[in-house]
């Protein structure tokens, strides 16, 4: 469990977060909706330990990350993958990328570096990299350079490269909001796919029809925190708070 509690964080004098606590489970998908400037990314990156908060502590797996030495904190955020809404590639082959988290993390078990290191396609192509693309249905495009890529293509092979290394949590920041129909439902198939697998998988999402369809829980984030986390069904269709009800049912706008 990657565990928040009570986190604060400040950019200067303006607060972003503020005095969040959230608990995110492995096997599950847990959607994060709600307007922009919220602090749905900061909350992200909060979670990938790449941002220390200003206040609170941020545990994984009852281990409080900022209290151990930078290498033991690399080791934790090494179980953690993130996706982000623009994807990144080098110009490399399709395969090239996603082999990339491969070599630059190792694997965060003996059991994973044992079945990522040791097996390998026919074609020299790493198994962990021909089945993270045949996830997102690329096996296709394996020595096609990246560049070619359309925009939706691009972003499933980014997905891939993060799922390749069998992270523990896979973070995702909007990672549908540009894409057409067909590649957002092959990224929401992949992530029911990785949270089958154990996965925990946190999405950031202005979308509130695809929270619906992949989260197991949703965390509604307004201007002052969380007004409701609970099971997505309760949250959409018979929310406790009120502001949450507003926001889910479209009379509350930002």
């Amino acid at each position: 469990m990657i565990r928040l509690s009570n986190v604060t964080h400040a950019y200067g004098e303006e607060t972003i977060v503020d005095d969040l606590s959230l608990p995110v489970e492995q096997g599950e998908v847990l959607a994060i909706i709600g307007p922009s400037g919220v602090g749905k990314t900061t909350l992200l990156r909060i979670l990938a330990l790449f941002t220390r908060p200003t206040e609170g502590t941020v545990e994984l797996d009852g281990t409080p990350v900022w209290d151990v030495d930078e290498e033991e904190r690399l080791a934790l955020r090494r179980r953690i993958g993130m996706v982000f809404q623009d994807a990144s590639l080098f110009d490399a082959t399709v395969a090239r990328n996603v082999e990339y988290g491969l070599r630059v993390r190792q694997p965060w078990s003996d059991r994973v570096r044992d079945a990522l290191g040791s097996v390998v396609a026919p074609n020299g192509t790493p198994e962990a990299v021909k089945r993270s693309l045949d996830v997102v249905g690329l096996t296709e495009k394996t020595e096609q350079s990246a560049r070619s890529l359309s925009g939706g293509e691009a972003q499933r092979v980014s997905f891939a490269r993060a799922l390749a290394y069998d992270p523990a949590y896979l973070l995702l920041d909007e990672p549908t909001s540009d894409l057409d129909p067909r590649n957002t439902s092959v990224i929401e198939e992949a992530v029911l796919e990785a949270r089958d697998r154990g996965i925990g998988v946190v999405v950031a999402t202005h979308d509130m029809h695809q929270a619906e369809r992949i989260a197991d829980r949703v965390g509604v984030l307004l201007g002052d925190g969380f007004t409701e986390i609970g099971p997505a069904e309760k949250v959409f269709d018979d929310p406790d708070d009120e502001r949450t009800r507003k926001f889910v049912s479209g009379e509350l706008v930002y």
